[in-house]
């Protein structure tokens, strides 16, 4: 019997990946895209683990569903990640042209909205705010820690 999960359930799958990253010392932010209903990849950031800049929770995730479906492509699939992806992340989710784009919280600072919804393919429906007080409880904590 398939089972119909919900955006708030993957977002807390994508929360579990954050928590991953607040307790290896990386900036808390998760994800996890979904195909057919089922997580095909996860992601934390990575960026002090690995030395690099670009291992973004989102990046990560995007790699981990290419490889699992042996595609560049995710017009299919639904990207879950609780912070707004800033706009290295927006570029590679126009190029991977993703489907669907779920984010938790809003980042007013950084995220790609700051430019415009046109930063991500045309194609790509994008909602927002799904468990966002957890995901930002959880980002406030961590940068508290580190003041």
């Amino acid at each position: 019997m398939l089972t119909i999960h919900s955006d708030a359930h993957f977002m807390q799958q994508a929360l579990r990946e954050a928590q991953i990253a607040f307790d290896e010392g990386e900036v808390p932010v998760g994800a996890v895209v979904v195909c057919q209903n089922q997580i095909i990849a996860r992601g934390h950031n990575q960026t002090e683990q690995l030395n690099d800049i670009t291992a973004h929770a989102e990046i990560i995730a995007i790699t981990a569903a290419s490889n699992y479906l042996n595609s560049k492509y995710l017009e299919d699939c639904t990207l879950y990640v609780t912070l707004e992806p800033c706009a290295m992340c927006a570029g590679a989710l126009y190029w991977a042209q993703l489907g669907r784009l779920v984010y938790g919280a809003a980042d007013d600072k950084r995220g790609f909205m700051r430019f415009g919804k046109g930063v991500l393919h045309p194609k790509t429906r994008t909602e927002f705010g799904i468990l966002s007080e957890p995901c930002s409880i959880l980002l406030k904590h961590f940068f508290a820690t580190k003041r």
